[in-house]
């Protein structure tokens, strides 16, 4: 498979730094790459000097910046740094104590000042080093590329003889546009995780009759796709005869395997043709950092606050399927091995990060359900559909991606008509500390109740399918919101409009607890009607199997009646009595336009805003019957001068 024009990943320039002590041959080196001749006379430090785009074969053109190592340059120096694409650092063949200047000074600097770029290591001046003592370069700077990954290449060059001086800017530009770090581990000589990964899900879209094995149309497709040109089938032959001598197991009597496909990008890398390998990433759709590019995920993005993203009915439809393939022993859930081979075609498994991470329902044997599958993919299309889209294309979703999601109608629409058309709600869960909050989301997901659990501090989710009367199924998903977390919601007027529904859990037998989950109560509730998003409300006495503290009862009811919302629901995650808390919350969120609650001054900006509305009736009614009326006159004006 020989490489052909690479493709860029849109980069339309790559900015070139040059830095190293002073008389290095920094100015010579720039002054003699741009006109292909030894310079006399060359300034300290030279302007920005620019190679066409025709100087390389990748057609980018190229922007060299020299500068000073002087101390009265060192601002200027620091800012050229942090806008390099890539930085070439010098020393001078002759002077020993500059090559060890860049490991105990310049590429600590640049760790140090963050810049987090390829460096190319170049010795300059090798027409005046001393024959009598040869320097192998592999042997010095074995050991310092070995301390500094950030190292691509090292190269020895002179200005006066013009040796090499060309391939400084051609192996800076090369580590830009083909970098070697984010596909080939070097110490081990292996592929990275995510380009192993990448590459797989391309055999894969290779692999049409999926038998395992790319036979020869379907290499040669491949290598039309990617470099513009067929195999021959000498060059076939050659391919496998190339592959089976290294790995046996990479050609079979069909063709090149997916083991033989990986071992041809690690042998092409390894020799120095990594534009191959990029080239064929770029073809399939990725960029640098080797996700699907941007403009591959079209993503519905512009929707209202109050409006939602969910998947359709399709792609649903999919994922029971894909569930099923890689459920192997067909016992109803995906082992984590299973999970992980499900998304080996992924950069990674995104489930094995918060928020994702033991957000769904899973068996005692850590095994994911389908319930808590599908509502795990529902999660993470509400809080980042992109990442959701990619994923869905990743484990071989080939639908159209621009249908693939769908925006919900807004939540305003729904609560003035008294329906909803969503089958994803979201479900905020306020309450004071020890409140019972993790208890509840660990009930959802039929965790059994711990005296010792407790989840890390921040925000977590639960999300599980929950079937209502008539064996409707919605999916509901809860967010713990911590009683510092509040102040976000109170902060953006329009934070608030993404839920659907908002429960507040208390301790039952703490005073405190009821009166501060009160105090949140009111505080998201007068949020809600100054922005305009009020939402459904609940409240959850938790640990109803402690004694409750006196006038418990006769409180809650009181404040309940007051904001309009029915009685607090009792629960005890110990005893497992949660009186069908799930369906209660899925229930007021499915009637938007219920228990929602009403503050005293909210109530009175509601009469006042029905007193202005009526005025504003009367006042265009009374406007009409005054055109009315003023016609009528102009009418019997007319017939009365017509008489005359």
């Amino acid at each position: 498979m020989p490489g052909g024009n690479s493709i860029t990943g849109g980069k339309v320039g790559v900015r070139v730094v040059v830095a190293g002590d002073r008389f290095t041959g920094k100015s010579s080196l720039i002054a003699a790459a741009a006109t292909e001749t030894y310079p006399e006379n060359v300034p300290r430090v030279l302007p920005p000097t620019r190679l066409p785009a025709d100087f390389f074969p990748d057609r980018i053109p190229i922007t060299i910046i020299d500068t000073s190592a002087a101390l009265e340059s060192r601002g200027k120096l620091i800012e050229e740094l942090k806008r390099a694409d890539v930085v070439v650092l010098t020393y001078s063949c002759d002077q020993p104590l500059t090559l060890s200047r860049l490991s105990s000074f310049w590429l600590e600097e640049l760790r140090r000042l963050e810049v987090k770029v390829p460096v190319i290591v170049v010795g300059c001046k090798l027409d005046l080093r001393d024959e009598a003592y040869p320097v192998s370069l592999e042997q010095v700077m074995g050991p310092i590329m070995q301390q500094h990954r950030e190292i691509e290449t090292c190269i020895e060059c002179s200005a006066v003889t013009l040796m090499q001086v060309p391939d400084v800017f051609f192996y800076a530009q090369k580590a830009v546009l083909h970098p070697t770090a984010p596909l080939f581990d070097q110490e081990h000589h292996t592929l990275k995780p995510r380009c192993e990964r990448a590459l797989r899900r391309i055999f894969l879209l290779c692999d049409h009759d999926m038998d395992g094995a790319l036979n020869d149309l379907e290499l040669n497709n491949f290598q039309v796709k990617c470099f513009n040109a067929p195999l021959q089938p000498a060059e076939i032959v050659g391919v496998r005869r190339v592959v089976q001598e290294k790995k046996r197991d990479g050609v079979n009597d069909i063709g090149l395997t997916l083991e033989g496909f990986l071992f041809l990008h690690s042998l092409f890398i390894d020799r120095g043709r990594i534009e191959t390998t990029w080239t064929v990433l770029r073809k399939f759709g990725y960029d640098d950092e080797l996700k699907l590019r941007d403009d591959l995920l079209p993503v519905p993005y512009k929707h209202a606050p109050d409006q939602s993203i969910e998947l359709t009915i399709e792609v649903v439809e999919f994922l029971r399927g894909i569930f099923r393939l890689f459920d192997i022993d067909n016992h109803g859930a995906l082992r984590p091995t299973e999970l992980d081979e499900l998304f080996s075609t992924a950069p990674e498994n995104p489930w094995c990060e918060a928020p994702y991470k033991d957000a769904a329902e899973r068996t005692m044997q850590r095994s994911l359900t389908l319930k808590g599958f599908l509502s795990g993919w529902d999660l993470m299309t509400l809080l980042n559909p992109k990442s959701s889209l990619a994923n869905l294309i990743y484990v071989g979703y080939s639908g159209n991606p621009a249908s693939a999601l769908r925006v919900t109608r807004r939540r305003t629409v729904d609560r003035k008509k008294q329906q909803t058309e969503r089958n994803v709600f979201h479900c905020l869960v306020f309450g004071p500390k020890n409140a019972g909050k993790s208890a509840l989301l660990n009930s959802f997901l039929g965790r059994p109740f711990s005296e010792s659990f407790h989840l890390p501090i921040g925000e977590h989710f639960a999300a599980n399918v929950v079937d209502q009367l008539g064996g409707i199924k919605k999916t509901l998903i809860l967010r713990e919101v911590p009683e510092d977390g509040v102040k976000k919601y109170l902060s953006n007027k329009e934070s608030l409009a993404a839920c659907d529904v908002a429960v507040f859990v208390y301790d039952c037998s703490d005073e405190y607890s009821w009166k501060r989950s009160c105090e949140l109560l009111v505080e998201i509730v007068r949020q809600g009607e100054e922005s305009g998003y009020g939402m459904p409300c609940l409240l959850i006495a938790a640990k109803d199997d402690l004694d409750p503290y006196p006038m418990a009862v006769q409180d809650s009811v009181a404040v309940c009646q007051e904001l309009g919302i029915e009685a607090p629901i009792p629960v005890s995650t110990k005893l497992g009595e949660m009186n069908n808390v799930f369906c209660r919350i899925l229930s007021a969120a499915v009637r938007p336009h219920l228990n929602i609650p009403e503050t005293e001054s909210g109530r009175r900006r509601k009469v006042f805003r029905q007193l202005v509305n009526h005025s504003l009736i009367f006042m265009s009614v009374g406007a009409g019957l005054a055109v009315v009326g003023l016609a009528a006159f102009r009418a019997y004006s007319a017939r009365k001068n017509s008489s005359n």
